[in-house]
């Protein structure tokens, strides 16, 4: 008898958000997308500075008549339609995401989407029913930043509203705090050992809803 075709491994797509090439957020990339290949998982990484996303939202992409799909969101939306997990890594920056990343929602996971459809939980688009990991930094301290209330903050408005207007799994934040340019060796070593387990954890979850089809023998 033909073998048993073998099911595709999961698909992590890595979404960053940095100007600088070499920053703390480009080395979590790179461990996160590390430690799921060593298990056997596929992983892109959009690396929205370096490809030059343009995040502003044109008059033609708004629903209605005359919308257009331009080609840079179709090649986004094509990555996207086979992922399993939405990695976003990027900088808090004033209280929010880098413009670059809110125009990425906006003009990609917002694609063809009306606030009715938001409401009314039918705008399902390509990340519908997957799931969401938001590995962010700053160059504050988590405490200032908790008693300002932003992590808080923001985890509501930007994680959880990606989560339930576009019908995803539950999303998980993990923060690092007092990134900064000093930041010592050690320091920077135990956050990249946290991104590491974030990893294999994420690999665990995937694995274990992604049963083997072994080939006939």
């Amino acid at each position: 008898m033909p073998a048993t075709p073998q099911p595709k491994p999961p698909r992590h797509v890595v979404i960053l958000c940095h100007p600088e090439q070499d920053s703390f957020n480009a080395a979590i990339a790179a461990a996160y997308s590390a430690t799921v290949r060593e298990h056997g998982h596929e992983v892109i990484v959009r690396d929205l500075y370096a490809m030059g996303f343009h995040p502003v939202l044109k008059s033609a992409e708004r629903p209605g008549p005359g919308e257009r799909l331009f080609a840079d969101v179709a090649d986004e939306l094509a990555v996207l339609q086979d992922a399993d997990v939405f990695v976003l890594v990027y900088p808090i920056w004033f209280g929010g995401p880098p413009a670059m990343l809110k125009g990425y929602v906006e003009r990609v996971l917002g694609s063809g989407v009306v606030p009715q459809q938001v409401y009314d939980g039918t705008a399902k688009g390509v990340l519908a029913g997957k799931r969401m990991l938001s590995l962010t930094t700053s160059g504050l301290k988590e405490i200032w930043l908790d008693e300002m209330g932003q992590l808080r903050a923001l985890t509501q408005a930007f994680d959880h509203y990606i989560e339930r207007a576009f019908a995803m799994l539950p999303s998980q934040h993990v923060h690092f705090g007092h990134i900064t340019a000093d930041m010592e060796p050690a320091w920077a070593r135990r956050h990249l050992d946290e991104v590491h387990g974030q990893a294999r954890a994420m690999v665990r979850g995937l694995d274990a809803k992604t049963p083997l089809v072994l080939a006939d023998e």
